[in-house]
């Protein structure tokens, strides 16, 4: 099939968008919605940007990632584009028998239905939707707030002791449980980015990069690879990884000869936006204050109860005797 017939087809596609639709690019994860439809281009315009936020996409860009799918036997690589090429296989999802597939990092050719790039609805944003998870760091943040809320942190030298251990705990048990979701959080992370490009959310941005590591193979097998160079046993008996590093440097021993080579790939932070966060956190505080009906005056109460509830649980004091009243008494 010639690309000029996919190529109306989707342009057909994209003018039977609905009002309002927006995509979001496979790599980056930006969102973006179409806002001009014209026989040599389609331009996009990106919700997340201030600077730059509208862009044309090419025809001729489209049909290079066409034939590049058809002429692969139907699937390309996504972290093989250009890094401004991003928004390219999101708006040829659109097209009936293109999918973006990011479990697998690909763009596909398929005869089946596909799915595209277009988001879901919004879902709503009305506070009252929240629910309260059943995790451990979420009841620990909660204590640590209305610890540090109710104390002059600023001046920790001032503070008493036992505040000083509330506060001690409550940021020891924050910061495990913390760690344990970010690491649970890391590992769908990595099944979704196939790619070492950073993807940005409203308060940062992460990436996928690699982390290698190793280790001495069994210490005869070292000796007698080593030795089969021509390196004398007795300079690396003790078979110390840096004299085996300094041998392989004279020699055309390869690294994995003598080492165990493991690459291990893990989610770092790549930036923070201290604003965007402040913004938010501010916004709730505006948000609480400015309210005076039923609703926030009940969270209001609710939130003196568990002050009152910590008071009692966190509080101690030095040399208090416990004990429990017999039946005899």
């Amino acid at each position: 099939m010639p690309f000029s017939v996919s190529w109306h087809t989707l342009l057909e596609e994209l003018e039977n968008l609905p009002e309002g639709a927006t995509l979001v690019t496979p790599l980056s994860h930006d969102r973006f919605r179409v806002s001009d439809i014209q026989e040599q281009r389609v331009v996009i315009k990106f919700l997340d940007r201030d600077i730059d936020s509208t862009r044309p996409l090419q025809r001729e860009q489209f049909e290079t990632l066409y034939r590049r799918v058809t002429e692969n036997e139907g699937t390309f690589e996504l972290d093989r584009l250009p890094a401004d090429a991003d928004p390219y296989p999101a708006v040829l999802s659109l097209h009936p028998r293109f999918e973006v597939d990011e479990d697998q990092g690909t763009i596909l050719e398929t005869d089946d239905p596909t799915a595209t790039q277009v988001l879901d609805e919004e879902p709503s944003t009305n506070p009252t939707d929240r629910t309260e998870p059943d995790l451990d760091v979420y009841a620990d943040a909660l204590l640590l707030v209305d610890a540090l809320e109710r104390h002059e942190v600023e001046t920790l030298d001032e503070l008493e002791t036992a505040d000083l251990v509330n506060l001690y705990t409550l940021c020891s048990d924050v910061q495990r449980n913390a760690d344990s979701l970010r690491k649970d959080i890391s590992e769908v992370l990595l099944h979704r980015l196939h790619h070492d490009r950073p993807v940005s959310g409203p308060f940062g941005s992460v990436q996928r990069t690699s982390r290698r590591t190793k280790s001495l193979k069994d210490e005869q097998e070292v000796l007698e690879t080593l030795e089969a160079a021509g390196v004398d046993r007795e300079q690396i008996t003790s078979v110390d990884a840096s004299k085996v590093d300094d041998a392989l440097e004279v020699t055309d021993v390869a690294e994995s000869d003598v080492y165990e080579v493991s690459e291990s790939e893990y989610v770092r932070k790549a930036d923070v936006d201290e604003d965007s966060k402040e913004t938010r956190l501010q916004g709730l505080k505006d948000q609480l204050a400015a309210s005076d009906d039923d609703e926030a005056a009940e969270l209001r109460e609710e939130i003196e109860e568990l002050e009152s509830r910590i008071e009692e649980l966190t509080s101690f004091r030095t040399g208090t005797t416990y004990h429990t009243q017999s039946g005899a008494e």
